[in-house]
């Protein structure tokens, strides 16, 4: 609990205990009024002032002026203990209040501790301990154990491993070595890493990550507009019904006292601090909540318009698969003694393309250059060489067909190498792009959350639609650029969406166009990539794809409590209201519905923070 909370704590348990002892007091006239001023003042004071002020100001209609002026009131009508427990219990609700702001902003607040505040520089005369923000590109900045990475850049000296966790919610920490890139945020752990740095402080991925978050608040829900819009237009509505139920039934019955009273009761009733406070409270907690996943959510407005995405469309590469190639298969059987593979990485010994890297990594040692000559690239087609004296090709059929040479269809989807050796045919080696292990488990929750899931990809059509039946998408489109993509978005799926959303997901490296003209963009696995931080209205800071459900998971909770605060509060008031005006409701069921219903809808509201 904070200062300021243990202080309002204090206060609270102070007058309560002086309006019990009043209790006890037999005094009358002013000694009686003066005696209930006391808890009074001690509890409120900070509420009347803050309604003078708001008067002073022109800014009347709040909590604050009703709260006041309902008070103010029972003491002239004389029922002191009312107008002391009125105010004490609205405190009661205001403390619950800060401690479930302050509850859900220590989520966000352990995000703020990515912010680091100084950088060990190289220069001449030995390191220099600099703010970050005084670094230029370029220079070598010293990473020790247990300091935090201040600016993006590449590993030049050290290897080491990095907790990630604040950025990612990745328990486990991840290795670098020299040559990797590392992003500002993380925290070496157990060696000391020398870092050329890639980028300013302000363009860095600390930087844009802690002003999403600062400014997440600047984007409102539909709901919080809503609410601020229905505030602003019903304060003063209550305050003229109060008027009006105290001044016009008295000239007709004479009972002034009575109507005075009940206009009173009314003025409690009507304060919509419970539903003002409480909405935005429940978004910024699931926004808090997210965060601690490291699920990074632009604004409140995207955190609910995600619980009502319809459909999903992926992006293949990097998001639903690995993004690298791998080989995974090798045929005919024959092939197993080893021939095929080895024949294949001296072949390609020379090339950079990531398909002689997967053929390379997967004969799993470095191909012996002296036992090659005359390496030759065709192209489009493939390599030739000479390999302990034999003439081999690895490459497409094309290749084959041209050197004469008959080869077996592949039915894998896939690059397909076919290799000869002596114009006769060895096999071939299938390399494809590995699919995400649990990229069908999370195709498949999303189906039963009742969500349509579309693959949009370049590539063709057969390895598009291959992926797309392992993992059971309800459809895909293959061979696109990104501008097609951006047009198929607008074109067949949003315009054919009902109420629902589409959300485009994507690794955020050349998706930033589509992910920008979705209703929704999520960059899967952004850290570092600077244009899905700014395209994207959701940011997974990591490659787990299971974020995805997570975030729509949190999300539809954060609207289902947001919904039941609304509606509990307006029931319980309008009933209230009703029976106030009729004068069966006394103040202290005024209590009731104003500072009862705030207290249980922020208790709900802080349901949001939990992410399971």
């Amino acid at each position: 609990m904070k200062k300021s909370e243990k202080k309002s704590l204090i206060r609270i348990i102070a007058a309560a205990a002086l309006l019990i002892a009043c209790h006890f007091i037999p005094l009358e006239g002013i000694p009686r009024l003066l005696m209930y001023l006391v808890p009074y003042l001690i509890v409120g004071y900070d509420v009347i002032l803050k309604a003078v002020k708001g008067i002073l100001k022109g800014q009347v209609f709040d909590e604050s002026f009703l709260m006041a002026l309902a008070t103010v009131g029972a003491f002239v009508i004389g029922e002191y203990p009312e107008a002391v427990f009125v105010m004490l219990f609205f405190q009661v609700g205001e403390l619950f209040e800060h401690i479930a702001v302050g509850k859900s902003r220590k989520s966000i607040a352990a995000l703020m501790d990515i912010r680091p505040d100084s950088a060990n520089l190289e220069t001449e005369d030995g390191i220099v301990e600099t703010d970050p923000e005084e670094v230029p590109v370029g220079s070598v900045i010293v990473i020790k154990p247990g300091e935090r990475v201040p600016i993006d850049g590449e590993v030049i000296e050290g290897e080491s491993s990095l907790d990630t966790a604040a950025l990612t919610g990745e328990s486990l920490p991840r290795g670098v070595h020299p040559g990797e890139a590392i992003i500002s945020g993380s925290v070496n752990m157990t060696a000391t890493l020398r870092v050329r740095t890639t980028k300013e402080f302000g363009e860095s991925t600390v930087s844009k990550i802690l002003d999403l978050v600062e400014n997440s608040s600047a984007n409102k829900a539909r709901s919080e507009s809503f609410i601020t819009r229905f505030a602003r237009w019903y304060t003063p509505a209550v305050v003229a019904g109060a008027v009006l139920l105290a001044v016009i039934p008295p000239l007709f019955d004479g009972q002034w006292y009575k109507w005075i009273h009940q206009a009173l009761t009314f003025l409690v009733i009507s304060c919509p601090c419970a539903l003002v406070l409480s909405v935005p409270l429940s978004f910024f907690g699931g926004i808090g909540g997210a965060s601690r996943q490291g699920i990074l959510i632009k604004g409140s407005n995207y955190l609910e318009d995600l619980g009502k995405t319809e459909t999903v469309v992926f992006d293949k590469t990097g998001t639903l698969t690995k993004g690298s190639f791998t080989v995974t298969r090798i045929a005919p059987a024959a092939a197993d003694d080893g021939r095929l593979i080895d024949r294949a990485a001296h072949a390609e010994c020379d090339s950079t393309h990531p398909i002689a890297e997967s053929i390379r990594k997967a004969f799993g040692k470095a191909p012996d250059r002296a036992r090659v000559e005359k390496v030759e690239e065709h192209s489009g087609r493939g390599v030739s060489a000479v390999v302990d004296g034999s003439i081999v090709r690895a490459g497409n059929a094309l290749m084959m067909e041209e050197a004469g040479i008959e080869c077996a269809k592949a039915s894998a989807a896939g690059t397909v190498v076919h290799v000869s050796e002596n114009g006769n045919y060895l096999g071939h080696i299938v390399i494809s792009d590995e699919v995400k292990p649990e990229a069908a488990s999370v195709v498949s929750e999303l189906r039963k959350r009742s969500i349509r899931t579309v693959m949009l990809t370049g590539d063709r059509a057969e390895v598009g639609e291959s992926v797309a039946a392992e993992l059971g998408l309800d459809s895909v489109c293959t061979e696109l650029l990104p501008a097609d993509k951006v047009k198929h978005i607008e074109d067949e799926l949003r315009s054919k969406s009902q109420n629902g959303k589409v959300a485009f997901a994507g690794d955020g490296i050349n998706d930033a166009p589509v992910l920008a003209r979705a209703d929704l963009g999520i960059a899967m696995g952004a850290l570092g990539s600077d244009a899905a931080i700014e395209a994207a209205d959701v940011v997974l800071m990591d490659d787990d794809l299971n974020k995805l459900t997570k975030a729509i998971d949190i999300s539809r909770r954060t609207n289902r409590i947001v919904r039941e605060n609304i509606i509990f509060a307006l029931a319980v008031k309008a009933a209230v209201l009703v029976l106030g005006v009729l004068g069966v409701a006394t103040m202290w069921e005024a209590v009731f519905a104003d500072v009862g219903v705030l207290v249980l809808c922020v208790l709900n509201a802080m349901r949001a923070l939990k992410t399971k």
